[in-house]
C-alpha cells in the first residue's frame, strides 16, 4: 500500500519487534489510529532460515495478539534443558545443571520456531489488521514540536507523532539521531545452521560450554535441531568455509552421537558477537526497540526476547497515553518506556557478559569454580524455578501483553 502523508506511528523495520508493535498498537487503538511499517525487505524477511527461542512471556504476547495460533503447530516446545562443561576432546560430558521445561503445568518456558514462519504470520496478521506496509526505508527525519517529519527512500514524506526505530543492530535511525552506543566485540562469531538427526530429541535443549564458547543444540519439529555454535571469529570463518564433509566432521565432534547420525539441512552462516547498548532508548519523538536499542551475547538465548519485552512496554505506554488523549510521541510517554526497560536491559547485558567471560576460556581454575556453582544451583529447586521464570520473562514489572492480557 502507498503511504498517506500522516501516520500516528511510523515503525522503521519489519522484524519480530516491528511487526509485533504494529499489531499491538493497531489492535488496541482501532481503525482511527494509523500505524505504518516501512522496511525495504518486506516480502523477503520470511525467507530467514534461522530459528529462535520464544520465551513463555513473549509467546503469551503473540497469543494475545492472535498470532500464535497460526504457527503453534510448527513450534517445538522445549521440555527439558541440560548444561554441560567440557572440552571437545573429553570422552564424556558430565551434566552439571538440568532444568524442567514448564513454568506452569502444560506451559513450556520456551518454544523453538523457524524465523521465516513467524515473520510470515506476523506480516499477514499486520496486513489483515490494517497496518500500512511500505517496502522502503526511512532516509531522514526532523523532529518538530508537534510531529516528526520523515522522508522515505521512495521519495514520499510522512508526518508522524512517533517514529520507532526497529531497524536492527546497525540502526541508521539511531545513528541519524546521534544516539551513541557503548559496548565491545567479543572476538567471537556464532555459527548458525540446522541439522536433521536419526533419533528424536524429545524436546530437549542442550548447551555445551566449550573453551571457545557455548555450543547449543535447540530442538525443532520433525527430528531437527537448530545449532548456535560460538567460536573465535577467525576460526568460525574457517569452519564455515570448509567443504561439506569437513564441516560435518567438525560439527559431529561437538554435537556427539546421542541423536544418531546427523545431516546438515540448513545454510550455515557466521554472525559476529558483541555487547552494545544505546546510551538512550529515546530521543525527540523517537523510540528504539530490539537490536536498535541493545545487542547481547546469545549465551542465554535472550536477545530476541528482550526486544519483544521492549515492544510490550512501549505498546502499553503508548496505548495508555492515547486513551487519555495524550500525544503518543510526548517526552513523558517515551520516558516511561525508557525507565521501564533500562534496568532490565542493563541487568541482562551484565549477566550474559559475565557468563560468556566465565565459560569461554581455558582456565582450569575457573572451570572448577563454575562447575561447583552449577552443581550447587542444580541442588536448589527454588533457585532453579526463579531462573526459569527469569528466562521466561515473568519476573519483575511485567507488561500486560507479556502476561497474556489485552491492552
Amino acid at each position: 500500500m502507498s503511504a498517506s502523508n500522516f501516520s500516528d506511528v511510523l515503525i522503521a523495520g519489519g522484524g519480530f519487534a516491528g511487526f509485533a508493535l504494529a499489531i499491538a498498537l493497531r489492535q488496541s487503538l482501532g481503525a482511527n489510529f494509523t500505524v505504518t511499517l516501512a522496511d525495504p525487505e518486506l516480502g523477503q524477511s520470511d525467507q530467514d532460515a534461522r530459528a529462535s527461542a520464544i520465551a513463555a512471556a513473549p509467546r503469551r504476547m503473540f497469543d494475545a495478539l492472535s498470532v500464535w495460533g497460526a504457527v503453534a503447530e510448527e513450534a517445538q516446545p522445549i521440555l527439558d534443558m541440560v548444561v554441560t562443561d567440557s572440552r571437545i576432546e573429553d570422552a564424556a560430558r558430565p551434566v552439571f545443571l538440568t532444568f524442567g521445561g514448564e513454568i506452569e503445568p502444560g506451559e513450556p518456558f520456551a518454544h523453538m520456531i523457524e524465523n521465516g514462519r513467524l515473520i510470515a504470520a506476523l506480516s499477514a496478521h499486520a496486513a489483515s489488521n490494517g497496518v500500512i506496509l511500505i517496502a522502503t526505508s526511512v532516509t531522514d527525519f526532523t523532529a518538530e514540536p508537534s510531529h516528526m517529519s520523515v522522508v522515505l527512500r521512495n521519495g514520499a514524506s510522512i508526518r508522524t507523532k512517533l517514529l520507532v526505530a526497529a531497524d536492527g543492530a546497525r540502526s541508521r535511525l539511531r545513528e541519524r539521531a546521534g544516539i551513541a552506543t557503548h559496548g565491545w566485540s567479543y572476538g567471537q562469531s556464532a555459527i548458525v545452521t540446522t541439522v536433521a538427526h536419526e533419533r528424536s530429541h524429545d524436546g530437549r535443549a542442550e548447551e555445551h560450554f566449550l573453551p571457545a564458547g557455548p555450543f547449543a543444540i535447540l530442538p525443532l519439529p520433525h527430528n531437527r535441531s537448530s545449532i548456535v555454535w560460538a567460536e573465535r571469529t577467525k576460526e568460525a570463518e574457517r569452519i564455515v568455509a570448509l567443504a561439506d564433509d569437513d564441516f560435518h566432521r567438525e560439527l559431529e565432534r561437538r554435537f556427539g552421537l546421542r541423536l544418531g547420525d546427523i545431516v546438515v539441512v540448513g545454510r550455515r552462516r557466521a554472525y559476529p558477537l558483541g555487547l552494545w547498548v544505546a546510551r538512550s532508548f529515546i530521543a525527540d519523538r523517537l523510540a528504539l526497540v530490539g537490536d536498535a536499542a541493545h545487542v547481547i551475547h546469545p549465551i542465554a538465548g535472550q536477545g530476541l526476547n528482550m526486544g519483544l519485552r521492549d515492544v510490550a512496554a512501549l505498546a502499553e505506554a503508548v496505548v495508555d497515553a492515547v486513551r487519555l488523549g495524550l500525544d503518543p510521541g510526548d517526552a513523558t510517554v517515551l520516558e516511561r518506556y525508557q525507565v521501564w526497560r533500562r534496568f532490565d536491559t542493563m541487568t541482562m547485558s551484565v549477566s550474559t557478559d559475565g557468563l560468556n567471560r566465565l565459560f569461554s576460556n581455558r582456565s582450569d581454575a575457573l572451570r572448577l569454580v563454575r562447575d561447583l556453582g552449577l552443581g550447587f544451583v542444580d541442588r536448589l529447586p527454588a533457585l532453579k524455578r526463579l531462573f526459569i521464570r527469569e528466562a521466561a520473562g515473568l519476573v519483575g514489572d511485567v507488561p500486560k501483553l507479556l502476561r497474556g492480557e489485552a491492552l
